[in-house]
């Protein structure tokens, strides 16, 4: 254990650390008021909550330390039954939220299979194109994960839930261009991939209305949103107001007018304008700036890996943070439509930190295995 903490990638925990404790401080900061006149529990429960995920992720992270990356990718692919198992079960036994059943309710939690799903599949799709490595010339054997996470995809499709399909399918797809595939295969895959993204565009533009929910279609109207502040637009227009009140150093934490259900769960999807708001556009800035440091050591990380297995981890890992990142910043400025995408390190919530943690650790355990191999 003693040898594990001494090769850990220092700046990558520690910022990852001070990053997780940030986050705990804004939940607290955003979820207080409408803890008590939304839900009327007490103002610390989210706060309470989030620490006990971050407990919780510690611990699993200590646990994970004593298992090697090839230990993780042949559990992946039990754990990947598990997942899709999960995903099926929801269709039966998962609660709604937001008109989407992605949940099962354990208690005061709710535990969300596709955020596992994304973990899990980034460490079979490692494990499967290194051991099938110098054997990945014809299509079934190419392709064989994919048509699984096809199946995957279509799972969280039907919740419905079209922001987790989508990033889902691009975390996939990141990883597929990755690996040892033969350019003719990925060349034809690519050509057909664009096909059918056109065709379902066509049908959703066509026929939108009997494919999407309108909740889901009117995501996709993101064109000056304040002029629809009484309609679908409020949210992204309130987010506006957040940043621009919170100018350069902010209101000062826990001043924030905006949580004051203008927006709605502001500790979750909305936190980054809270904390703007707050703490100002410096912190802002100086966020994604600690988000940049942490994606670039993961990347040196999958680099220094001695086989494709560490770095297609590491690359996946990297990108599945990023993806997150991009997808929750761009949605709150209105430039893509919202998907309700937690902002990492940030956004309450027990399955993605839990999932955040556990994806952390693997790129630790790479760098540990990188040391051991020199």
């Amino acid at each position: 254990m003693i040898k594990n903490f001494k090769y850990l990638d220092k700046t990558l925990f520690f910022v990852s650390l001070l990053l997780f404790v940030f986050g705990l401080i804004m939940v607290f900061s955003a979820s207080n008021v409408t803890a008590y006149m939304s839900h009327a529990v007490s103002p610390y429960n989210y706060f309470i909550k989030q620490g006990i995920f971050l407990i919780v992720g510690f611990v699993l992270f200590l646990f994970m330390l004593n298992f090697t990356t090839y230990a993780y990718g042949k559990i992946s692919r039990v754990l990947l039954l598990i997942c899709i198992g999960a995903l099926v079960a929801l269709l039966i036994y998962g609660s709604s939220i937001n008109e989407a059943v992605s949940w099962f309710d354990v208690g005061p939690f709710s535990i969300q299979p596709s955020e596992f799903v994304k973990v899990v599949t980034i460490v079979f799709l490692a494990e499967y194109y290194e051991v099938n490595r110098g054997k990945l010339h014809g299509w079934l054997r190419s392709l064989f994960p994919i048509g699984i996470c096809m199946i995957v995809a279509a799972l969280i499709f039907i919740q419905p839930d079209l922001g987790t399909t989508v990033i889902y399918a691009m975390i996939v797809a990141v990883i597929f261009f990755a690996v040892p595939i033969s350019k003719e295969i990925k060349f034809k895959v690519m050509f057909i991939t664009v096909a059918l993204i056109a065709l379902a565009a066509i049908a959703v533009i066509g026929m939108g209305n009997k494919i999407l929910q309108d909740r889901q279609l009117s995501r996709f109207m993101v064109t000056d949103p304040c002029s629809r502040i009484l309609d679908d637009g409020n949210q992204v227009c309130n987010c506006y107001i957040a940043i621009n009140n919170g100018g350069l150093t902010g209101v000062g934490l826990g001043n924030s007018t905006q949580k004051y259900l203008y927006l709605p769960e502001p500790y979750t999807d909305f936190i980054f304008a809270i904390i703007v708001e707050e703490l100002g556009i410096v912190t802002g800035i100086a966020l994604i700036l600690a988000y940049i440091l942490i994606l670039y050591r993961i990347l040196v990380i999958g680099r220094r890996s001695k086989d494709n297995r560490g770095a297609i981890m590491c690359y996946g890992i990297a990108f599945y943070i990023f993806i997150h990142i991009a997808v929750n910043l761009l949605g709150i400025m209105g430039l893509i439509p919202l998907t309700g995408v937690p902002l990492p390190f940030m956004s309450y919530g027990g399955s993605y930190t839990i999932c955040l943690i556990a994806s952390l650790t693997i790129v630790q355990k790479v760098c540990i295995e990188n040391h051991a191999k020199e």
